[in-house]
């Protein structure tokens, strides 16, 4: 990815986004739980029918939903992504957020719960790389 294609922010600008993300991550996680039940209960209509080929009313309502929150999904993720925004997980409603630390690409991480961006990992690592962000230095000027 060229620095062109990517938004780049500062832990103050990810937390100026998070009223918004959370909102948006906030309904990923509610419709995905929606599309799992929708899945769930057609593979269990489609088991207990066994090979009869032609899939039943119910079935084919059940496909039509779980394929339209999969879209509301889909264009959810999308919206985070305008902003520059990495959704990573639907377990725990995980968001991570481009930024430069010591002259390289990071990720700012934050996940549905938490109050603030307090967390960065490095682009490889993932969130099992997850460490606290440290206080800026303060400037002895300050004051």
């Amino acid at each position: 990815m060229t620095d062109a294609a990517v938004k780049y922010f500062t832990v103050e600008e990810a937390n100026a986004t998070l009223p918004y993300v959370r909102r948006v991550v906030e309904d990923i996680i509610q419709d995905y739980e929606q599309w799992r039940d929708r899945v769930h209960r057609y593979e269990v209509i489609t088991t207990s029918a066994g090979n009869a080929g032609d899939e039943s009313e119910e079935q084919l309502r059940l496909r039509r939903e779980a394929d339209e929150i999969a879209r509301r999904i889909s264009a959810f993720i999308n919206e985070l992504a305008s902003v520059g925004c990495v959704f990573k997980g639907f377990q725990g409603g995980l968001v991570d957020f481009y930024s430069r630390r010591d002259g390289r690409d990071v990720f700012l991480c934050w996940k549905l719960g938490e109050d603030e961006v307090a967390h960065w990992h490095e682009i490889d690592t993932g969130y099992a790389g997850r460490q606290p962000l440290t206080p800026e230095p303060v400037s002895e000027e300050a004051g």
